[in-house]
């Protein structure tokens, strides 16, 4: 009994010794975020290796020395294995616990984490908003392991997959290039791992794997989605098209998919000219009906042609009921078009908004500055909030039903800051967002997000 008490007592106190890779110097610049990644390490492995980085108030400071530990379960420099062990190593580690429900949830982003161009920088601020959801997630009692990987568009994800550690993850976060889901697909299917691609890609592995929860829905599949959303709140109004002249419109898509319900429901509507005379263009609205205005152009200075012509319209016929059903691109013309959004009803399709007014949104915008020392990039959709909603969304569906989350509306219990999801089950594969909103501007001067 005493060489045991004994014995525990050493490996207790091994434990507590750490050793670290090496001390590294802090460049012009740098942050935690960028140093852990430079390492291959998580935010967390740096700030544990160097606990007086929690004290209140903390910087980095150029010329300051942190010690870089080695990453976890490697007690000392990982030697490059073999091809012969890399062929010869389990698929996937045994774990103790492989219910995820009740231990932490391990997640893998595998997405270009680089500053070479803008879909790195795009990526990194992506990732950060997954660590910060990770640490909203811990307060909440919702523990995670976190890794990530480069994987920039030449990579070949088939090297990085052979890391044990990528076998080892519940989700996989990526990737970012068609030309990587294939093999990536594969691999999350022969070890029972869920991927979340999270941004546009073209390939059509979500219809035939059913470990793939996909994001991105394309063209088509939104405009029918709009189009449906569309007849069931105006099938009562006139709906009035304008035919912008606009040669480079991808918006006839959208214009032809809507006609063709308008004339299978039986509904009336109109087709007008941008450059129609006063009288002509007034004659297309309807007196007795809420007129519902849609330019077959996403174009700003379509847009303030069509405003102006609007405004005269109704000085001459102040009882001319109108509104306006736009595109997403239009979230972009706030500062040029707010007004107008509100005097005409306006409502913006979208599969993102964020209202910068909002309180969620200043505190996210705020803790992001404290956590980076810089603001997120002016993209309409920000990127750090995008990953925030993805992973808090999946990461929380997990830790509830394990194996089971099938990502469906009013599952998780958790309202976005900007970018919803819920997912459905296509045919026999994998599940795909089918999540939409409208954004509401409304004579009121206020801004209403009504989610589908």
């Amino acid at each position: 009994m005493l060489l045991t008490v004994a014995a525990f007592l050493a490996e207790t106190a091994l434990a507590q010794v750490q050793t670290f890779k090496e001390l590294h110097k802090v460049k012009r610049k740098e942050t935690i975020f960028g140093i852990a990644r430079d390492y291959g390490l998580t935010v967390e492995d740096i700030i544990k290796a160097n606990p007086e980085m929690n004290a209140p108030g903390y910087e980095l400071k150029k010329g300051d020395y942190i010690r870089i530990p080695y990453p976890p379960k490697q007690a000392q420099p990982a030697q490059e294995l073999s091809s012969a062990q890399q062929m010869n190593m389990p698929t996937k580690p045994v774990v103790a616990n492989s219910d995820m429900r009740q231990r932490e949830i391990r997640v893998g982003i595998m997405l270009p984490l680089h500053d070479r161009n803008g879909d790195g920088k795009r990526m990194v601020e992506y990732y950060r908003g997954v660590l910060m959801a990770c640490d909203s997630l811990k307060a909440n009692g919702i523990s995670t392991d976190v890794r990530a990987w480069n994987v920039a568009e030449e990579s070949d994800i088939r090297q990085v997959l052979k890391d044990p550690y990528a076998a080892d993850r519940d989700v996989i976060i990526g990737p970012l290039y068609t030309k990587q889901v294939k093999a990536l697909g594969d691999f999350a299917t022969a070890n029972d791992i869920r991927v979340l691609i999270p941004f546009s890609i073209g390939s059509t592995e979500v219809y035939n794997n059913g470990n793939v929860f996909q994001v991105y829905q394309n063209g088509n599949t939104l405009n029918e989605a709009y189009v449906f959303r569309f007849f069931q709140r105006f099938k009562d109004c006139h709906p009035v098209i304008i035919d912008c002249n606009d040669s480079t419109s991808t918006k006839g898509g959208f214009t032809a998919a809507l006609r063709r319900k308008l004339d299978q429901e039986n509904i009336a509507y109109t087709i007008t000219n941008l450059r129609s005379g006063e009288a002509a263009f007034a004659k297309s609205f309807s007196a007795k009906k809420r007129n519902v205005v849609v330019l077959n152009t996403s174009r700003s200075a379509e847009l303030n042609v069509a405003f102006a012509k609007l405004n005269g319209m109704v000085m001459t016929n102040p009882k001319l009921q109108v509104s306006m059903f736009g595109y997403h691109e239009w979230l972009s013309y706030t500062r040029t078009h707010l007004d107008n959004f509100y005097k005409f009803d306006t409502y913006i399709p979208s599969t993102f908004y964020m209202n910068p007014l909002s309180p969620r949104a200043a505190r996210f915008s705020q803790k992001y500055r404290w956590n980076f020392h810089q603001d997120m990039q002016a993209y309409p959709a920000r990127f750090a909030v995008t990953g925030f909603d993805h992973a808090y969304f999946f990461i929380k569906g997990l830790h509830l039903y394990g194996k089971l989350f099938s990502g469906a509306s009013g599952t998780v219990g958790y309202t976005p800051i900007q970018t919803p999801l819920h997912f459905e089950r296509i045919g026999n594969g994998g599940m795909l967002n089918k999540a939409i909103l409208f954004v509401h501007y409304s004579p009121e001067h206020r801004i209403e997000t009504i989610n589908f």
